[in-house]
């Protein structure tokens, strides 16, 4: 019996030496098993005031062609849905009842233009006759108005041969601008009315213009109404989600709030010599505008969502996990505008969320930005 209990105290006394020996520091091994994360040290910084928008394109003029003389259609000169220059030629009316109205002209005309020759060298002569007082005043007055008479009629005449010209002029219809034709909406062979009937539509794209509208709320983060005057650079975004490689600028602001819908009604003007934008695209507008002072910027994903909202996790200075509601603004490259929730100074971390919980001691890592470009890339 004493034996047993002998061996059982010398058991004892080994298991305790052991054990102190195998930790003899265990503050330091607690330390050294807290879960590293890297955090960023957060300072404010001044930004453009930005927003985005849908936006829908539309051709910077839209028409309709019509002939201004009437007549069978014989020729169509350009394909649909191409593009064509200010001048070039359309469609062909029948020219032929032009002419000969132009020919009929042109005669009267040169016929006239022989009376007046001759009522003019009567007028010519009676006066040289009155000045001998071998004829009345009333006959070289007669003689004068002839000449008049005949001259007026001349006039008259010259306006006709130009009007008959314009007339055989329009019966080749050109483009009226530099654009892009429509289906057209007439056949050969079809007779048209002048000034009444529709041939085809044209757009003008290049510059082709994109309308939009910022609502009551959106007109706020930018102190107000946005006019050409206080924007200060405008983008579009394809829906690819690219950046149109040419600026735009503000051509309409309207100066009312619609009613209806509470917004204001915006357009710019793009160039499009590419023409790679087309009208009827939806596309995103991007609008800057002023600029946001003591805002701060975070990697994407250290900013996690909730049923509460948008949030960061903190570090402390007793290296405790905190959890902090923001306020986010729009995206920057790969980063968060955050515009409340943060102050000078804050430690956020952005990496091991998911191991990550309130009021958790961890070990942090102050990182420095390129090496938070090599973690979010």
């Amino acid at each position: 019996m004493k034996k047993t209990l002998l061996t059982i105290v010398v058991f004892n006394f080994i298991f305790l030496v052991v054990s102190c020996s195998s930790d003899p520091h265990p503050d330091e091994n607690a330390s050294e098993e807290l879960l590293p994360v890297g955090v960023l040290q957060m300072q404010p910084v001044s930004l453009p005031v930005s927003a985005e928008t849908v936006a829908l394109t539309e051709g910077a003029k839209e028409i309709e062609i019509r002939p201004r003389v009437g007549g069978i259609v014989l020729k169509r000169f350009f394909h649909e849905g191409m593009a064509v220059k200010a001048g070039d030629p359309l469609y062909q009316i029948d020219p032929e009842p032009y002419r000969k109205a132009l020919a009929e002209v042109e005669a009267e005309f040169l016929e006239q233009s022989i009376r007046v020759v001759r009522a003019k060298t009567e007028k010519e002569r009676h006066e040289k006759l009155l000045a001998e007082n071998f004829v009345s005043q009333r006959a070289y007055d007669d003689a004068y108005s002839l000449f008049l008479l005949g001259e007026a009629a001349l006039h008259n005449l010259k306006a006709r041969v130009q009007q008959s010209q314009l007339d055989l002029s329009y019966a080749t219809v050109r483009a009226p601008i530099n654009g892009v034709t429509g289906r057209s909406l007439i056949s050969e062979g079809v007779l048209v009315a002048a000034n009444t009937s529709v041939l085809t539509t044209m757009a003008q794209i290049s510059p082709i213009w994109v309308r939009f509208s910022f609502s009551e709320n959106e007109l706020i983060r930018f102190k107000g109404r946005l006019s050409e005057q206080n924007v200060d650079a405008v983008q579009l975004i394809l829906s690819d989600g690219s950046v149109y490689p040419l600026k735009g600028r503000i051509n309409f602001a309207a100066s009312t709030i619609d009613p209806l819908i509470g917004t204001q009604q915006l357009r710019a003007t793009f160039d499009n010599p590419e023409q790679r934008l087309l009208p009827g695209q939806f596309v995103r507008i991007r609008v800057v505008a002023g600029e946001t002072n003591n805002v701060f910027l975070v990697p994407q994903r250290a900013v996690m969502t909730s049923d509460l909202g948008r949030y960061v996790y903190l570090i402390d200075e007793n290296h405790t996990v905190i959890a902090r509601p923001v306020t986010v603004g729009d995206w920057i490259g790969k980063d968060w505008v955050i515009l409340d929730g943060l102050q000078t100074g804050d430690h956020v971390v952005i990496n091991n969320h998911i191991r990550l919980r309130p009021d958790m001691k961890v070990n942090p890592q102050l990182l420095d930005t390129s090496e938070v470009l090599s973690i979010t890339s």
